[in-house]
């Protein structure tokens, strides 16, 4: 089975084509990126045009199309076949991730034009964390926010997690149903999932991927009575406290730098004084997570690390492994391993359509 992996984001189209025999038999036909969609002076006006240009250089008959779609609220607990109800289901979570759904769905609805006779698959962000319970996803708000607006911790990177753990269980040649594992996806956006015998119990992102830990640009857990503080010192608007809270906090904001976390250890080195606090901020706040699972779980069989930091910069894990596990009876393995998100959702894609 050919199937086509299509991540739209806003501006670009990543894509991997593979040929998928049987699970763990996959081989890339074709893989690339389009860029600058609906950009000044661009060519590519839109995902349309986009999505033409990568079947012209793939050329290939299509068996299925899988599409990464950030949000599928409460919904969607697994990948689906897409369908008309699914469609209006995204754009209806497009409320919750206004700057994602909007462009995965452009990208289905392109592919639909395209290519109508083939079936597309939606793999969910969101969905691997369907399995935390309600007191782990519950805000100590108000309920009626809850059943209103939807207001709960949804989580994101579900789809690296889910990959990154079954990876996990064959590399330790136990049962995934067996394990308890914590998922640390450390890169310009960072979570970590706490995954007890292969479900999703907690995680560190929540309504939207600000919460949680220190990432490139976004500022992570914070005091919300900050938000209208620094508004009435600043006099600014509620959408420049957004554009300073996701865009210039975080490692970025810290050291005044970058938010690459490379230019930032580069220079900690070098005896910045700035850059070395952003570490330590970021580091601190990994133990911290990493501490509360392994408490949640009582113990873990290892922890993981992957995306651009956790599979690139093996110092940062270091540091954050150094003495974190010493009051432990038992420690758990360390694991590097370099996630697939576009390999996981042909996987998925293709177990849908094989059963369909």
């Amino acid at each position: 089975m050919k199937i086509l992996v299509i991540n739209c984001g806003s501006s670009s189209i990543k894509y991997k084509f593979f040929k998928i025999k049987k699970r763990l038999d996959e081989e890339i036909l074709n893989s690339g990126i389009i860029e600058h969609i609906g950009e000044k002076d661009s060519l590519i006006k839109n995902h349309y045009i986009g999505l033409k240009i990568i079947l012209e250089r793939i050329n290939i008959p299509i068996d299925g199309v899988g599409h990464r779609v950030v949000h599928g609220g409460e919904e969607f607990k697994k990948p689906v076949i897409i369908t008309e109800r699914v469609i209006r289901a995204i754009k209806n979570y497009s409320r919750f991730a206004p700057l994602h759904n909007p462009k995965n769905l452009a990208g289905i609805l392109a592919v639909k034009r395209l290519l109508p006779q083939v079936k597309q698959v939606a793999v969910f962000d969101t969905a691997f964390h369907q399995t935390i319970p309600q007191y782990a996803y519950m805000y100590g708000l108000p309920y009626r926010y809850y059943e209103s607006y939807g207001i709960r911790r949804y989580g994101f990177h579900g789809t690296s997690h889910a990959y990154v753990v079954a990876e996990a269980a064959r590399l330790l040649k136990k049962p995934l149903s067996k394990l308890k594992l914590i998922s640390c996806h450390l890169g310009n956006g960072c979570s970590i999932t706490a995954v007890k015998y292969g479900k999703s119990i907690d995680t560190s992102m929540g309504f939207t991927p600000l919460e949680g830990l220190v990432m490139g640009t976004r500022c992570g857990d914070i005091d919300p009575a900050l938000i209208p503080y620094i508004m009435q010192k600043e006099k600014i608007s509620f959408l420049q406290i957004d554009e300073i809270l996701n865009k210039e906090s975080g490692l970025k904001g810290i050291s005044g730098l970058s938010n690459d976390m490379r230019i930032i250890f580069k220079e900690s080195k070098k005896g910045n004084f700035l850059a070395k606090l952003a570490i330590d901020v970021f580091i601190y706040r990994i133990k911290k997570y990493i501490s509360a699972y392994i408490g949640i779980l009582k113990g873990a069989d290892a922890v993981i690390f992957t995306a651009g930091i956790g599979q690139n910069q093996p110092e940062i894990v270091r540091m954050i492994c150094k003495d974190l596990f010493l009051h432990l009876n038992k420690r758990p393995k360390i694991l590097i391993i370099p996630t697939d998100e576009e390999l996981m959702i042909a996987r998925q894609t293709y177990e849908l359509l094989k059963k369909s």
